[in-house]
């Protein structure tokens, strides 16, 4: 016997009459929306940040837009003008971790060369990102670590899906430059 699971939009539809419903939309979203936070402001803020997304989709989950059946990249949307608001402690701590980031003690006989390795970038493509512009940067951010088609990311940021994609294109080849020779040494890309 098949189940067959609401979507998004009847469940938000649902919710304005029965408050209730709204659990079901959190529930299915706020992994999700944690981690894509996490690796935008560190964990302690994306909890802030994404109980302040489910409030303002809260309040505003009568003005969902039925015509998508997914409300990820609404949320994700309104998550990213969160962070936007927040640009100036995203900027603080990018300083701080690079700050932190010390030489761990190295046991060569381990697995832990290539963790080591990785560690070393770190820096430097935090730094890079940085310097990307905040537009550029969120829909990068947005398609890699939200995992977002870019029609997706294009609702989410309410701009045409050519924007996405020239915005996409525009990060990516903005942190080639910015990283040089740095990934190529580590063996890495930028996607």
């Amino acid at each position: 016997m098949t189940v067959e699971v609401e979507s998004d939009a009847a469940v938000l539809a649902a919710s304005v009459v029965d408050v209730g419903q709204f659990a079901t939309v959190y529930d299915r979203h706020v992994s999700a929306l944690l981690r894509y936070a996490a690796s935008r402001m560190g964990a302690e803020t994306a909890e802030d940040l994404v109980s302040e997304t489910f409030l303002v989709a809260f309040r505003l989950r009568a003005r969902f837009d039925q015509r998508y059946a997914s409300a990820r990249p609404w949320l994700l949307g309104i998550l990213t003008n969160m962070i936007s608001r927040h640009r100036r402690r995203e900027r603080a701590y990018l300083r701080q971790l690079d700050a932190l980031a010390a030489p761990r003690p190295v046991d060569w006989q381990s697995e832990l060369v290539d963790e080591l390795a990785a560690d070393a970038v770190r820096p430097a493509i935090r730094a890079a990102l940085a310097r990307v512009p905040a537009r550029d940067r969120d829909a990068l951010l947005l398609v890699v670590v939200g995992e977002l088609s870019y029609a997706e990311a294009a609702e989410a940021m309410r701009v045409p899906i050519g924007t996405i994609r020239s915005r996409v294109s525009r990060a990516r080849q903005r942190l080639r430059r910015l990283l040089g020779d740095v990934m190529g040494q580590a063996g890495g890309e930028v996607r």
